[in-house]
């Protein structure tokens, strides 16, 4: 754990921190001063000097190369088995696109499920099976017809912790994991994962519209949503012949500012910071429950914390806190308000939670 000075010193790189009680990771982190600075720097580059020639091409591709490194490297991935994406919901989308599902197939998923998974779980064509976001009742709903287990590991709603490792082994079925409110707020490895998706925008305080799908075994996978990034050579006729590795699932162009922006991101990070966010989503749970506020607190959990709105509409409870620059979010169709506790929040904010509330 840092001290109060290294605290004070990696949190300082947060300017809407001096001023806000920024509780919304789970949404979009805080953008750091350095990663705006590198963002502003490629946008700068690409006025004076534009956007072509053979050197811009290349630095493009050397920038994306070096973030399926990094990426790789936080979940315990080879960079051959990262694919940039722009957002989680892109990864499941590549997934569940390739897997040539119909009506005869079933994919398991739980009913705290964000749209960016169920939404293409659905556009699969196979029948969705929802079940409570518990570890047996999703094994028991697993049958002969099961093609997929799709889940979150931590849930968008309550930040409960699903134990996927578990799952993909008790039910010996893939699993696609939906990491947008993991990657970045807790521990995560790849090893073991059939599918893992990454958000660059929410906990690794990274630019919008970037993130990354992890495939174990990219061969295996069939290349459903081809692009210029993903082929290695095309005929006229339009067949291709893809890139070895997950490079073949790419399927968007990103700017090189938000290249440069999330690999800055990456190197703000503190060693300390999975320990500080746990122990602060801690601080968070109980100091709330001391209030009388009512939260919920599964077993085993990750850094977002909920908690249950009373006689006041959540949407209502989030804008009388916004007045008061604490920013945190409602969960629409449930009574839920919600704080994302990242290795950046401190004790004064969750003051003024307690304050406002």
């Amino acid at each position: 754990m840092p001290s109060e000075q290294e605290f004070e010193e990696a949190r300082a790189q947060f300017p809407v921190l001096d001023r806000t009680a920024y509780l919304n990771a789970g949404s979009m982190g805080p953008l750091a001063r350095t990663t705006g600075e590198a963002m502003r720097a490629e946008v700068d580059r690409d006025v004076l000097d534009g956007r072509s020639g053979t050197r811009y091409i290349e630095r493009m591709l050397e920038l994306r190369a070096e973030l399926r490194r990094r990426l790789g490297a936080l979940v315990s991935a080879e960079p051959e088995q990262v694919a940039l994406t722009g957002s989680t919901t892109d990864g499941c989308n590549i997934v569940l696109a390739a897997l040539d599902l119909g009506p005869d197939d079933e994919v398991v998923t739980t009913t705290d499920e964000h749209f960016g998974l169920i939404g293409p779980a659905h556009a699969s064509g196979a029948r969705v099976v929802v079940v409570p976001p518990d570890a047996d009742r999703i094994g028991e709903a697993v049958t002969a017809r099961t093609r997929l287990v799709a889940v979150s590991q931590v849930l968008w709603t309550t930040g409960q912790l699903l134990p996927v490792r578990e799952l993909r082994e008790r039910t010996g079925l893939p699993i696609l994991v939906d990491g947008a409110q993991s990657v970045g707020a807790v521990p995560v490895s790849a090893e073991g994962l059939d599918f893992l998706t990454i958000s660059g925008q929410k906990w690794l305080a990274g630019p919008d519209s970037t993130g990354a799908l992890v495939v174990a075994d990219p061969e295996r996978l069939r290349v459903a949503r081809p692009s210029y990034f993903s082929r290695r050579e095309h005929d006229p006729d339009g067949s291709f012949a893809p890139w070895p590795g997950a490079r073949r699932f790419e399927h968007c162009w990103l700017a090189t500012g938000s290249l440069t922006g999330l690999l800055a991101a990456l190197d703000t990070r503190p060693s300390w910071a999975f320990e500080r966010a746990a122990e602060m989503a801690e601080r968070f749970r109980a100091r709330l429950g001391d209030e009388g506020v009512d939260v919920i607190v599964p077993e085993q959990r990750a850094t977002l914390v909920s908690w249950r709105v009373r006689d006041e509409a959540p949407a209502d409870v989030v804008a009388r806190l916004a007045a008061a620059e604490v920013v945190v979010r409602d969960l629409p169709g449930t009574d839920l308000a919600r704080a994302s506790v990242g290795w950046w929040t401190s004790d004064q904010d969750l003051d003024r939670l307690v304050d406002g509330l």
